[in-house]
């Protein structure tokens, strides 16, 4: 029997439900919002991540490492069964010598759904390289002057 795609408006709802949620940093809420057998995948050289259990737990630990974490949203693609955003993620580090840093870089979400509408496979795509200059000039700013 063959599935039918929730509508476009049904996809834009659950994009707006999804980031607003998101943004509270409660996995319990975030991981209701995917299928029992869903797949999260942080494209840093690491292996995707199955069922609600593990991501859960990923996005647990995201949020223990980036307490202030948050996003600026570029722009988003909606589509039958799908989004992609195009977005920066924003946090602030703290250094050894206490100074607080604000950093941002750049990020692409894939997000394709099941046909219950629950996100079945999340892929996040970081540039790697303004992560990584973002994260250094933080930890330089917090060396400069101090010897």
């Amino acid at each position: 029997m063959p599935t039918t795609a929730p509508p476009t408006s049904n996809v834009s709802a659950l994009f707006d439900t999804y980031v607003a949620t998101f943004a509270t940093h409660d996995v319990d809420a975030i991981v209701a919002l995917h299928s029992p057998g869903t797949q999260f995948w942080l494209h840093n050289g690491e292996q995707p991540i199955h069922g609600r259990s593990a991501v859960r737990d990923a996005f647990a630990a995201l949020f223990a490492q980036w307490p202030e974490m948050g996003f600026d949203i570029h722009r988003v693609i909606i589509g039958d069964r799908h989004w992609v955003l195009d977005w920066a993620l924003t946090a602030v580090l703290t250094g050894p010598d206490g100074d607080r840093r604000p950093i941002r870089f750049d990020c692409l979400d894939v997000v394709t759904l099941d046909e219950n509408g629950l996100v079945e496979r999340k892929d996040t795509f970081i540039d790697l390289p303004q992560a990584q200059a973002a994260i250094t000039a933080a930890s330089a700013a917090g060396s400069r002057g101090h010897s």
